[in-house]
């Protein structure tokens, strides 16, 4: 098309540019392009661009057109929804869901969705979802403000509701592909990981090539440990998305827990180097543990953190990393000061109220006397396969999991969250506090069927997460010691291992790691302090209620005897001793925790006392622990 054409063939170039979209988006592209040489401002023609540029696998140039469409023509519907779907794939989940609601903002017009729309928009999400509800109960079956009205249910962390309200709306509607794929991520967060995997399945089915899924199987692969493939869906993408600093860095994550050490660094470098105010990138590579910063390093980390522009979240990040910079370096004083400001910008953040806690501890045991599992002796499945390893991130439970899952009849998986699941359907849902009603109580409530039926789902929901034929498989979510209890009704066979440090070593190790997810209490030397004495004397009524029960292994003592440990919790678990269990760091197995990098090599003795370092600014933390502190290795008076 040259330019003395007229503007009006633009309208058939683009309706021809339409046409070539599935044969041929390389010249689907060219007339796209050529339209916007004719007209620069044609929205339609950046839209074409954007589309034709995804389906080739650039789906960086693919955001800039789809950007450029919706920037030019704000009521351009189809370009928010092709937007939304690449913003999901680069990890900009918060983006993509006002791209998604803008498409439906401009895709209907109707007075009451539009309303409902903009109020989500500007994040006034009762009002979107007083709007949404009114809309649903005159119009039951609309898909659009049933999908809508499941994002306001996410927002507000109401997966439960937001799954139902999705599963209701595919249910009406099977072929509205972008509520499936809400449904999957949903799945997903509601550690629902086989139904989620099913979902995007079904998607991929449709749509082969399509980013968006792509990357979600990668991630949900990664939950259940199949990271050869996670690995090859992650370079695909980033072949079409090779900018996109976020996606690097979930690269970095496979490729650390896959032990690949070298690769997951080069990825975290290309993530900085793309995003250089990207804090995460900097502490991706700070919890590899075993890394040690270059002095450029240190200089770029004090660069960002001298800025005023920085994110409270990347501020956080950097202040995180370059504790540990400075402690490598022996500079402890500064390095207790990044990491004091870190956790002090990261709690003011959440919410965690340690009396909530306390007030768990002491509902269970009240309720979950030597009595009442007297009463309950009947329970539960049969099963013996699972081996729990429970306890305070940073005790040693990676370390020992490693050596377990050495032997040859055990498997080692993860951090399970399926105890976890069971607990938030126990407590009704809702909020901590809410559940914290509900849950232990409820455990009176129920039947020993019940409870059988409770033990035999967990068993299934966790069979996804076994790769080989071994008998024994380990669930190392170190949180499940507040529900001892529960395991013990479940799966009266099962095995339980309890990992203690001692309280410096553990809680200061804590305070310096910025978990992931969850470990809320751990942003406050008091807060974990007092975290610590709660397990502690939680642990106490069970080995009081249900002696040897529980196997406890001495991080110190398993340092100091590694042999002697590995025996005794070898014979705990009955099974015969086995050399490999010895030599643990020869075992190539995914490993997800920030110990990945540590268990890997042999066991080495300085990590044992590194808080002594720190001592002198350790006093909140003593306070808070009080006896536990004096009585350790033993136990005080409760």
């Amino acid at each position: 098309m040259s330019q003395a054409e007229p503007l009006g063939t633009i309208a058939l170039a683009l309706g021809h540019g339409a046409q070539l979209l599935d044969t041929s988006p390389e010249l689907a592209a060219e007339q796209a392009r050529e339209i916007l040489r004719v007209e620069p401002h044609c929205a339609p023609a950046q839209l074409l661009l954007g589309q034709a540029l995804g389906q080739l696998g650039d789906g960086d140039g693919a955001i800039v057109a789809l950007r450029a469409a919706v920037s030019l023509q704000p009521t351009l519907a189809e370009a928010w929804l092709a937007l939304a779907d690449h913003l999901l794939v680069i990890g900009a989940t918060v983006a993509a869901d006002n791209a998604y609601v803008q498409h439906v903002r401009h895709s209907t017009r109707d007075p009451e969705m539009l309303a409902a729309a903009a109020a989500l928009l500007a994040n006034q999400v009762p009002e979107a979802e007083a709007r949404l509800r009114q809309r649903l109960k005159q119009q039951p079956t609309d898909v659009a403000a049933i999908r809508m009205l499941a994002e306001v249910a996410a927002r507000i962390g109401r997966y439960g509701d937001s799954e139902n309200l999705l599963a209701r709306c595919l249910e009406l509607a099977p072929g509205f592909h972008a509520a499936r794929h809400n449904y999957a991520l949903v799945l997903q967060r509601n550690s629902k990981i086989a139904a989620a995997l099913a979902q995007v399945d079904q998607l991929l089915g449709r749509e082969p090539r399509n980013p968006g899924y792509r990357n979600l199987k990668a991630a949900i692969l990664g939950r259940i440990g199949d990271y050869e493939e996670s690995l090859q869906l992650y370079a695909s993408v980033l072949r079409e998305y090779p900018g996109q600093a976020k996606v690097w860095m979930s690269y970095g994550h496979a490729l650390k827990s896959a032990g690949r050490e070298a690769d997951s660094i080069a990825a975290y470098r290309k993530c900085s180097e793309l995003l250089p105010n990207f804090g995460e990138a900097y502490w991706s590579l700070a919890n590899l543990k075993t890394f040690r910063f270059t002095a450029n390093d240190v200089s770029a980390m004090r660069a960002q953190l001298a800025r005023t522009d920085l994110s409270s979240d990347d501020r956080f990040h950097f202040q995180f990393a370059l504790g540990k910079a400075l402690e490598d370096l022996g500079e402890y004083a500064e390095s207790f000061a990044c990491y004091n400001d870190g956790n002090r910008l990261r709690r003011a953040s959440l919410h965690y109220d340690g009396a909530e806690t306390t007030a768990h501890v002491q509902h269970s045991k009240a309720l979950l006397t030597s009595q009442f599992f007297a009463a309950h002796r009947d329970c539960g499945s049969s099963a013996a396969d699972p081996i729990f390893i429970v306890g305070l991130p940073r005790a040693g439970s990676t370390l020992l999991e490693q050596i377990i899952s050495s032997h040859s009849q055990v498997e080692g998986t993860m951090e399970l969250p399926d105890i976890a699941a069971i607990v938030r359907e126990l407590g009704g849902g809702g909020s901590r506090r809410a559940r914290g009603l509900r849950y232990p109580q409820v455990l009176a409530e129920l039947s020993s069927v019940e409870f059988r039926a409770l033990g035999e789902r967990y068993l299934a929901a966790t069979r996804i997460q076994r790769k080989t034929a071994a008998p024994f498989f380990i669930d190392k979510m170190p949180n499940n010691f507040a529900h001892i209890g529960l395991i013990h009704l479940i799966l009266p066979n099962a095995k339980i291992i309890d990992a203690r440090r001692h309280p410096l070593g553990c809680c200061f190790s804590a305070f310096k790691q910025h978990f992931a997810r969850g470990q809320a209490f751990s942003y406050s030397l008091q807060d974990v302090g007092l975290y610590y004495r709660d397990y502690v004397e939680l642990m106490a009524h069970f080995d009081a209620v249900l002696p040897g029960r529980v196997h406890r292994v001495l991080y110190e003592t398993m340092v100091a005897d590694t042999e002697s440990e590995v025996r005794a919790v070898l014979n705990y678990c009955g099974l015969p001793f086995e050399e490999n269990c010895l030599r643990f760091y020869e075992n190539e197995r995914a490993v997800r925790t920030a110990s990945s990098q540590q268990v890997r090599q042999p066991i080495y003795r300085s990590g044992v006392d590194q808080w002594r370092q720190y001592n002198e600014w350790l006093d909140p933390l003593r306070q808070a622990l009080g006896p536990v502190l004096d009585a350790y290795p033993g136990v005080p008076v409760f």
